[in-house]
């Protein structure tokens, strides 16, 4: 395939361009990667009642996990090769992906069909500096370079192709200590993940708790009221245009994704596509709870959104529709945030949905869901607390992206050697050199 030809086929992954290396570090070295590594196939003969773990590669370099775990009897491609801990393993269908990483010591000894590229490496050159390498532009564009097809789903790796680029390394002890750098700030990582789970998961329990009366506040004694959607408000519907060129100019709206990801709680995060004039029918308002409508699975099907701001002129766009409260207290917005998103609630809703291969649910379904509401002074409550849980969690989201930018940085000089680093090993052999 031409470069002319692939220009449109690249993923999201990588950048547009060939391969180019820049000049190369001092102290570093360039050679094919053919010197430093080489495919290592170890054939497996199954056998029938024997188990079998079988692993794949995450894209967007996501690790080795487990597949499944089979009986040779059932594993249909009977070509299969044995893995260690510590290979190199490259997706040959998602390496444009960025599908490849180092086998874990859990799953040594699983195996592999030959859809996939088994990798050690000689003395010159450190797989787990090799795992960080994968990360930079340059080593993304070789892979995609060495995959040939007309379709960037269906590209085919060409390893021996791949073994063919030059690349910049510095010396193996060196490789070692940036890969150790770098480790270090995947377990900061790995901490403020493992940080996040937790404090998502004591949410939920919090909103178990409080949206279905296992836990009252103090001062909070009065009865919920069973009612309805229909009974509390009206809906509108969104826009019958589906992208920015059937609207022309006018006003912005918001669109099926911002009510899925719940975006509409922040202006900063609202789409601004125009709409014509002749559409300028309904605007949304503050308070409005926003529903979408028609999704290929299920679980979207119904998911909600709350206006938490003044949209000012804003409308709402196809698969979705508004509903807005009669009386602006009967369900706090902030409370309704929380409510229609609990876990309670999206059974219920998602239980509505109706089709085979794309879902729907209708206005009238959800205007006769039944459901509890608390007393407005208690939904305020409820609201406060489920607010502060949600902004432990923000506040930690904001430390990860952080960390992830600071890594991001770091690591694009430390791979490129921009910035150097030197262990006492390396800078004896250079000056023995």
């Amino acid at each position: 395939m031409t470069e002319v030809s692939k220009a449109s086929a690249y993923p999201k992954s990588v950048q547009p361009g060939l391969p180019r290396l820049a000049a190369t570090p001092p102290g570093w070295s360039r050679s094919r990667l053919s010197d430093h590594l080489f495919e290592d196939a170890r054939p497996v003969k199954m056998a029938d009642d024997e188990l079998y773990d079988l692993v794949t590669v995450k894209r967007s370099r996501g690790g080795v996990v487990l597949r499944e775990r089979l009986k040779g009897s059932e594993i249909a491609v009977k070509t299969q090769f044995r893995l260690k801990a510590g290979d190199f393993l490259i997706s040959k269908r998602q390496i444009v992906h960025g599908a490849c990483g180092i086998v874990p010591p859990e799953l040594d000894g699983a195996i592999v069909s030959n859809e996939y590229a088994v990798l050690r490496a000689r003395p010159s050159l450190d797989l787990d500096f090799l795992n960080c390498l994968a990360h930079s532009i340059y080593f993304q564009q070789t892979c995609f370079h060495s995959s040939i097809g007309v379709h960037v789903e269906k590209m085919i790796f060409k390893l021996e192709e791949w073994l063919k680029w030059d690349f910049d390394l510095p010396p193996s002890q060196d490789q070692r200590r940036i890969a150790e750098m770098l480790s270090t700030w995947d377990r900061a990582i790995e901490t403020i993940e493992a940080l996040i789970a937790n404090a998502r998961k004591q949410k939920a329990a919090l909103m178990q708790a409080l949206l279905t009366r296992k836990r009252r506040l103090p001062g909070c004694a009065g009865e919920w009221t069973t009612t309805s959607l229909g009974q509390l408000g009206t809906t509108f519907g969104g826009l019958s245009g589906k992208s920015k060129a059937d609207f022309g100019t006018g006003a912005p709206f918001v669109t099926y994704k911002n009510v899925f990801e719940n975006a509409v709680t922040d202006p900063r995060n609202v789409d601004l596509v125009e709409v014509g004039e002749g559409e300028r029918q309904n605007p949304i308002r503050f308070g409005d709870i926003l529903f979408t409508t028609s999704s290929e699975t299920p679980e979207e099907v119904g998911m909600s959104s709350i206006v938490l701001f003044d949209p000012g002129t804003m409308y709402l766009n196809s698969f979705c529709f508004g509903f807005r409260p009669k009386a602006p207290n009967t369900i706090v917005p902030a409370f309704a945030a929380h409510f229609f998103r609990s876990e309670e609630m999206r059974t219920k809703i998602a239980a509505l949905a109706q089709g085979s291969t794309r879902y729907n649910i209708s206005k009238a379904q959800l205007l006769e869901l039944r459901f509890s509401l608390p007393p407005p002074p208690e939904q305020q409550s409820i609201s406060r607390i489920l607010d502060a849980a949600q902004a432990d969690v923000n506040h930690l989201n904001g430390q990860l992206m952080a960390l992830r930018q600071e890594k991001s940085a770091l690591m694009q000089q430390l791979l490129t050697g921009k910035r150097q680093v030197r262990t006492a090993e390396s800078e004896a052999a250079s000056c023995l050199s």
